[in-house]
Order: C-alpha cells, then structure tokens, then sequence
C-alpha cells in the first residue's frame, strides 16, 4: 500500500516500489516545499525518513519535475538502503533516459552529474554517453518534418511474450481486406510535408500475401519522395519469400528488420514461435543481394534460455550474420501477454542483466554502436532496450520516435500520432480494436487532418 499527499505521485513512487523484488509492505509520503528546499518525508513499513534538497525554480513545469525527481530520490534510497539492492538504472524509471541527458545538456549542464546522483551505473552513464555521440547528425531540430509510419498488426501466431493487439492471421483475415481499405483511406487523407522516413511494421508485415501486401505498398507510394529511408519490418524468418523482397525493392525500400528474437530451437518452441534458425539463415540467404540495410532483433530472458546460450546467439548474429543493425530487447512482459496473464515464468528476470552486458561487449568488439535506448515497465533484469549499429546505418526512424524530434503520422489501428512544437508533444491515438478502428476510418481521418492543422 503507498499514499502521498500530491496525488500526482502516487504512480510515480509505485514504479520505483516495483524496482524492487523485496517490496515494503506499506509506504506513506508527505511533500512540503519552502524557501526553495524540497522536503519529503516517507514512512516506509513504521520507520521514518525525511530528505531535503535545494532547487531553484522558475516556472510550474520545473517545479513539478524536482518535485517528482526528488520523491523518486528519496524513495529510491530507503529501499536500496533497506533491502541491499541495487538498479543499474538507479531511481530512474523514464522511458526515455536519452531525453533526460539532452535535456542536461541544452540546459548547459553535464547529464552525467544528475545521473550520478540518481545513482545510475557507470556502466549505464557510459552507454549514453556513446548513444549521444552516435546520433549526431541525425538528432536535432526537426518540427514540422514527419515521419511515416503504417502498422499491420497480423502475425502467424501470437507469442506467450506478447502484448501487442497482434492476433494469429488466420483468426483475423475476415478483417484484413476491410483494413488494407481503411489503410488506404487515411494514406489519400494525409497531408505529409517534409518527409523523413517511412516505417511499415506489425505485427509481421511478410505475413501478407504478395498481393496484400502490394496494396500497402503502392497506397504509401504517393507520399514517398523516393529519398527517404523506408523501412519494412518484415518479421518472422517462416513467411519470407523472393516474390515479397522483390516486391519491397520494387517500391524502394531501403531497410527491412528480420526477427527471430532467439537462435534456440528450444526457446523458439516454448515462447510459440513457428519457425526455426534453419529459416532465419534462409531469410538472410534470401535478403542478400537486394542492398537492403537489414535489422536483426535479439530478446534477453526469454523462457529457459540461459546465459550462455543466449550469448552465443548475439555472438553468431554479430560476427556471423553481420547485420547493419541488432537490436538487443529485455523481455518485459505486459498485461495481454500469455506468460503475464498466466503469472509470468519460473526464473523470469534471471541473469538478464549479465546477458546485457555480455551483448554490449560482443557487440562492440564487432564494430557495432549504441544508437538508441528505452526502457519499459516490467523490464527483467530492470535493464533497457538498445539498438546497435554499423557506423552510417542507423535507423533515421528509430532514433526520431526515442527522441521525439519531429512529427509522428501514425496509420492504422492502435498507432499514435505525435505533434512536436518544442517541448510541448500532443497525441493522437486510433483505436486497437480492428472492428471499432474499421467503423471509425472516415472519423480518424478528419480528426487527424484537424489534429495536425
């Protein structure tokens, strides 16, 4: 149980009681700010702490960021105290820990001061620090730029990690040709500017027909200057073919992501995946030749796959396969997944954190890069997500949707659209249903012309 007096706190200080495998049984917060000295006070299972800290303040916004900065602190710090645990990320618990070190910086102090004191590792710190010198020349200024992105949210099975509104294809064709319809619909009522990548993902884009997936093609065609990166997410190994990567460079596309997620058999059965490692070397025997800059992605603590085998996997993907780009995911398991409904798995979270840094290591001796970092509520192991590249072929896409830099023209159903103007970011979000998305195109259509006017 936790009370505070500032309602808006409550969430806040929950995320940093869930950091912990050894939660208190009650915590109760009071808040009280003089004179430029923020003071809170906790009661954590009848034991009491109070901290202060200085802040200088010159609007509301600061002041509610130091107000909830300082709580987190203070909670962090008692329960580390208390239960000898530490987080590699300490008392942060954002999303977006890229965000917070721009924002240091363009305020003219060292992102790595305020990371220390919110006791992130030195490990972590030094992540960022390679993430910021990778995205140079890519972030920046860029409101009223957009990028593209049409979601195809149909898979050939849904796996037991999964939380996304995916479902298995074959239950939701009744409602594919309607979607490719509607798709179409708000691709001609879109009004795109300047446009700097477009991102066609899923769900598992391959696992449309060729014809289907033409007609996704050819209504985003009007709106490609044929100079932008444009990416393709075209999934699972068992789906690819030579009829739709033909296809993709027909159209121009620069980039396509192959996902196995594992090179374990084993893991590949238990987390409900259909296909084998065998067909992820045949998708990139496939792929070759094409020119596509192709993404690999990766997920640590998977199901009963352990350290080693998962460090083997990273090693055979960077050094073998060689990709421009991997990606390195921590399994974080959301409610609508399998495994999260069903109270997650033996061993969950298990060796995560060392399964990260072997990656990190192997990585970079491979000549790869840290370009963009997440994170997400659940993570196992309270690790991140990162992207890794070769250098010149980072993801334009990817490092515009973790740094919020430019417009997001969102298409389909359960995609948000985003509006930069400064610091200020507003939304847009479709429906997730299939059914109430179809029933509601023409709405979406002019309340996102309006939204983005």
């Amino acid at each position: 149980m936790l009370i505070s007096d500032c309602a808006f706190l409550d969430n806040e200080l929950l995320d940093v009681v869930r950091l912990f495998k050894n939660q208190p049984r009650s915590v109760s917060h009071t808040f009280s700010y003089t004179d430029g000295v923020f003071c809170n006070k906790f009661v954590v299972d009848g034991e009491e702490f109070s901290f202060e800290e200085r802040g200088q303040v010159c609007d509301e916004i600061l002041f509610k960021r130091l107000e909830r900065r300082y709580a987190k602190l203070a909670l962090y710090e008692i329960l580390a105290q208390k239960t000898g645990e530490k987080m590699p990320w300490g008392a942060l618990t954002g999303i977006r820990p890229t965000k917070l070190a721009y924002r240091e910086k363009e305020e003219g102090r060292t992102f790595q001061d305020l990371f220390q004191k919110m006791h992130v590792s030195s490990e972590n710190i030094r992540l960022i620090e390679r993430v910021l010198r990778a995205q140079e020349g890519i972030y920046g200024d860029h409101e009223r730029e957009v990028d593209l992105f049409v979601s195809l949210p149909f898979c050939p099975s849904k796996c037991a990690y999964c939380s996304f509104i995916t479902a298995p294809i074959e239950k939701t064709r009744g409602f594919l040709l309607a979607y490719l319809e509607g798709l179409k619909r708000e691709l001609e009522g879109a009004d795109i500017g300047k446009l700097r990548s477009v991102y066609i993902g899923g769900g598992t884009p391959f696992a449309l027909s060729v014809e289907e997936l033409r007609a996704v093609l050819s209504a985003v065609a009007p709106l490609y200057d044929g100079v932008a990166e444009y990416t393709v997410e075209a999934g699972r190994p068992d789906v690819f073919t030579k009829e739709k990567l033909d296809l993709l460079k027909e159209f121009g596309v620069t980039r396509i992501c192959i996902n196995p997620q594992t090179f374990d058999d084993n893991t590949l059965a238990r987390i409900g995946r259909k296909h084998t490692t065998a067909q992820t070397l045949k998708a990139f025997e496939m792929a070759d030749g094409y020119g596509f800059s192709v993404n690999l992605d990766l997920i640590a603590g998977l199901q009963g796959e352990d350290e080693e085998t998962f460090q083997r996997g990273v090693e055979f993907a960077a050094n073998t396969l060689s990709p421009d780009n991997v990606t390195v995911h921590c399994l974080s398991l959301k409610a609508g997944a399998k495994y999260k409904e069903e109270g997650g798995f033996e061993d969950y979270g298990k060796g995560v954190e060392k399964m990260v840094f072997a990656s990190r290591k192997i990585l970079s001796e491979a000549g790869y890069e840290p370009y963009y970092c997440y994170r997400q509520k659940y993570q196992s192991g309270n690790c991140e997500n990162v992207g890794w590249t070769k250098r010149g072929k980072a993801c334009v896409y990817n490092v515009d949707v973790m740094e919020e830099k430019a417009d997001n023209l969102a298409i389909g159903a359960n995609a948000v659209s985003k509006k930069v103007r400064g610091e200020r970011i507003e939304r847009f979000a479709t429906p997730k249903d299939l059914k109430t998305y179809l029933e509601k195109v023409d709405e979406i259509v002019k309340k996102r012309g309006e939204f983005f006017k």
